[in-house]
């Protein structure tokens, strides 16, 4: 069964040009017959355990991720003007007078990076039940704590007005 010049047998299998089937098949005519071997003291590997073996690998562990940290940007925490001090600072005294009511109120915060300078700000809003003021937190209704020092503003929901006008 030799190939002829297109490369292709009378099955149409594809071969090398001067490729012989019979002259190879006859090389392994004691084995080809035999039964695929399992072997009695290790257990069949999964083929996605066998394709594993093959796959990728990252040679410096942890790269992909370094990159992505570095590629994070952060926000530098601003330091509030003296005037903004004194306006966050009456609008606390407002809520502390009115916490009873557990004003619904919207507050924007600074919160550090855990990993690198910096971190982002975030607005949370809630009904507010206390002000530790010994701890120095705004605690909500559903268990939010925020930190007075890192507020930056504080917005007061449609039933109470926090702004200049309303204190």
């Amino acid at each position: 069964m030799s190939i002829g010049t297109e490369g292709k047998n009378e099955n149409g299998v594809i071969a090398a040009k001067g490729f012989d089937m019979e002259k190879t098949h006859g090389r392994y005519d004691d084995i080809i017959d035999l039964p695929h071997h399992i072997s009695p003291t290790r257990p069949h590997m999964s083929m996605a355990d066998r394709a594993a073996q093959f796959s990728p690998f990252a040679a410096l562990t942890g790269y992909d991720g370094v990159i992505r940290e570095s590629g994070r940007l952060t926000k530098e925490k601003a330091e509030l003007s003296e005037e903004e001090l004194e306006i966050l600072g009456r609008k606390q005294q407002y809520l502390m007078s009115i916490i009873e009511e557990r004003p619904e109120i919207t507050v924007t915060y600074f919160v550090p990076d855990s990993l690198k300078e910096g971190g982002e700000y975030v607005t949370c809003s809630g009904r507010l039940k206390r002000i530790d003021e010994y701890e120095r937190k705004l605690i909500f209704t559903d268990g939010t704590k925020v930190n007075i020092d890192d507020v930056v503003e504080i917005e007061g929901g449609t039933d109470y007005d926090l702004t200049l006008n309303g204190l």
